[in-house]
């Protein structure tokens, strides 16, 4: 099985190259430019029968995007018979429903496009599950849950893992159950237009580390709260986790400065990309 890195998976490039081989896996190389006008190019140097190209696709100019159609279609030229995408974090993953008349379901666009090309799909802690629907062939949203747990198990020794609100809870609980810790959520309640009171659900913070779980950080407010309740409540250490760090600007110095820890996984590359997926893609 052949490895593609597109350049929205040239952060994990290293660590792909140094742990492929025990995954039975080979690093294809590619060349991937840019023309004058800025258009780009790509060419699959090598050849093979079955390839996992790797690409997220978080660039804003949707470059990142881009590439990922253009190497499905270089690899079924080079002669490649099965092509699976995998896509740590995919663009337009929250635009997943109609808000006004005449508006796309802009995911929907992508994994039809994709799905020219490609026979499986693999993608991190979807924004909605349902939506791998739209894919024409097998579609799976993977857990980052085991790579999260091992990175904060020693850290948070016998402490407590929580959601920012009932809706993120499962995947608080599948981080939680592999540690063998509690579990729980905050309660959001609405008390004035501009107000909303964050409780943590029948658990006792008192004393303990806590780990917040989520899936995308984008302003940090909601986690900035929820940390500054919890020093209130009288928890030991507060750490905050989310899959996919799509930071609004000063969000992670913000986050940084209420808690003892922010990391996220690196399906998008920051400053704070500390907990590696490339394991879980190897082995797919």
């Amino acid at each position: 099985m052949k490895v593609v890195l597109g350049s929205g998976a040239y952060h994990m490039a290293e660590e792909v190259k140094m742990k492929a081989g025990e995954y039975n896996k080979e690093v294809l190389d590619v060349e991937i430019k840019k023309f004058p006008d800025g258009e780009k190019y790509v060419r699959v140097l090598g050849e093979g029968k079955e390839a996992v190209v790797v690409q997220s696709t978080f660039n804003p100019q949707d470059e990142h995007l881009i590439e990922l159609l253009l190497l499905g279609d270089a690899l079924r030229e080079r002669g490649f018979e099965h092509l699976k995408a995998v896509v740590p974090y995919l663009a337009y993953s929250r635009q997943d429903r109609v808000t006004k008349e005449g508006e796309p379901i802009s995911v929907r666009a992508v994994m039809r496009a994709l799905g020219i090309y490609y026979d499986e799909l693999y993608v991190f802690d979807l924004h909605n599950p349902k939506t791998l629907e739209y894919f024409p062939g097998r579609a799976v949203n993977l857990s980052p849950a085991r790579a999260i747990a091992e990175y904060f198990g020693e850290k948070l020794g016998e402490g407590l893992v929580l959601a920012p609100d009932k809706g993120a809870l499962e995947r608080a609980k599948a981080v939680a159950e592999l540690l063998g810790l509690e579990f729980s959520y905050f309660e959001k309640k609405r008390i004035s237009p501009t107000e909303v009171q964050m409780t943590p659900v029948e658990v006792d913070v008192s004393g303990k580390n806590v780990l917040i779980v989520d899936d995308i950080i984008s302003t940090g407010g909601t986690m900035v709260k929820a940390a500054n309740i919890l020093r209130e409540m009288g928890a030991g250490k507060i750490f905050v986790v989310a899959t996919h760090g799509v930071f609004a600007e000063g969000a992670i110095e913000r986050v940084s400065k209420a808690v003892d820890e922010l990391a996220v996984t690196n399906t998008i590359p920051t400053p704070v990309s500390r907990i590696s997926l490339v394991e879980d893609i190897l082995k797919l």
